[in-house]
């Protein structure tokens, strides 16, 4: 295995790399793929939304990376294959994608219907199981490559009316650990983050709940929510080669929270 640079930001650096970001139109996912271009990678923006992604990547052409937008519903096992094909098409290569397209329904279990439920896991958990198969496969053929998914302190702690995030969030770091088996001996790791809450257009009704916010901000021991920003560093160490011997593992951002 080729050494890589040791000294200053060497091992830092996705120069050359192709990195597919689901739900990359807005939020964090937004910030997860500009930060990944701004360490140098090429980058695919896939979202349902033309309109949000094609604004992604004008932003991270910008930077002097090349990007393309990519519609795809992650729910679709069809979309996510053509998705992988027109990267592959487009930019030559596939080393890293971000699972990240996500929902949520915040319902008491007992007032969430089994539709709801089905939705929420269809997204969050299927939708990483379909690109990460069709994915995983051109990783798996050139003997390396990065996949991490976007999970939640939900996948480890609760809280009520959350039935449906937490289930699809503690799945989904399953399937991590799983694939990171199964892929090891091809040199693909698969690893995890999970955020806490962080300030973002999807998450402004909570912040501007007093309630809510308040009871965030004093359960979390840092005393504030995640600002976008501070998910950056923890995408390109997981998307780099400064990380190439950790696998199955899920890097928690949560200011605190699950130390308690």
């Amino acid at each position: 295995m080729e050494r890589p640079e040791l000294r200053g930001t060497g091992l830092f650096d996705l120069t050359g790399k192709v990195a597919i970001v689901t739900g990359a139109g807005r939020g964090l996912g937004r910030v997860m793929a500009v930060a990944l271009a701004a360490a140098g990678a090429d980058v695919v923006c896939t979202a349902r939304s033309a309109n949000e992604i094609e604004a992604a990547a004008a932003e991270i052409r910008a930077l002097g990376r090349r990007a393309i937008a990519v519609t795809c519903d992650v729910t679709d096992e069809t979309a996510c294959e053509t998705l992988a094909a027109s990267a592959m098409e487009q930019l030559g290569r596939i080393d890293i994608l971000v699972n990240n397209a996500g929902m949520n329904i915040r319902k008491p279990v007992l007032e969430l219907t089994g539709a709801e439920y089905t939705q929420v896991l269809n997204t969050n958990l299927n939708g990483y199981f379909n690109c990460s198969r069709a994915v995983g496969k051109y990783l798996v053929a050139q003997g390396s490559g990065k996949v991490i998914n976007i999970s939640s302190i939900m996948g480890r702690v609760a809280l009520a009316n959350q039935g449906a995030y937490a289930s699809s969030k503690g799945a989904v770091e399953q399937l991590t650990k799983v694939l990171s088996l199964e892929w090891a001996s091809a040199n693909v790791q698969v690893n995890a983050i999970a955020p806490t809450y962080f300030e973002t257009d999807l998450t402004r009704p909570l912040f501007e709940d007093p309630d809510r916010n308040r009871f965030i901000t004093e359960r979390t021991p840092m005393g504030r929510w995640g600002q976008p920003h501070e998910l950056a560093g923890a995408v390109i160490f997981l998307a780099s080669d400064a990380s190439s011997y950790i696998t199955g593992h899920t890097l928690v951002v949560d200011g605190g929270w699950t130390a308690w």
